[in-house]
């Protein structure tokens, strides 16, 4: 369980690298459209772990290992953004966030189902 602190800290990791990736990097990927969905963060506050959620691309993966490639930079839009709000930034970790697509999965298959009505109940 994350304490207090940790979650003051993600909230804004969250908030600031969402404006980063809406604002700064239009760039560095295209007219992908990321969007950051959780940040978790270390006890001790030096890593941080972010799922984004993307849209508008073809090959989620490559969009990722672009984003990994150009961590460095992303990191330094965000000590720009937060440096008088923390001592250290953190270390960021990127990972996809599936669940959307995972609910979307689901969704269809349950829609699938073919489930046949129960047959009425005789009377005795």
């Amino acid at each position: 369980m994350e304490s207090k602190r940790q979650l003051k800290f993600s909230r804004l990791l969250q908030k600031e690298l969402a404006e980063i990736f809406q604002r700064d990097t239009k760039s560095m990927f295209g007219q992908v459209f990321i969007t950051v969905t959780k940040v978790t963060i270390s006890p001790d506050l030096g890593v941080a772990k972010a799922y984004l959620s993307m849209m508008l691309t073809n090959d989620k993966e490559e969009t990722l290992s672009q984003i990994r490639e150009q961590s460095k930079a992303i990191r330094n839009l965000l000590g720009a953004k937060i440096r008088k709000d923390v001592r250290i930034v953190p270390e960021l970790i990127f990972y996809i966030d599936d669940s959307a697509d995972y609910a979307i999965k689901m969704a269809k298959i349950i829609d699938d189902l073919h489930i046949p009505p129960t047959p009425p109940k005789e009377e005795n």
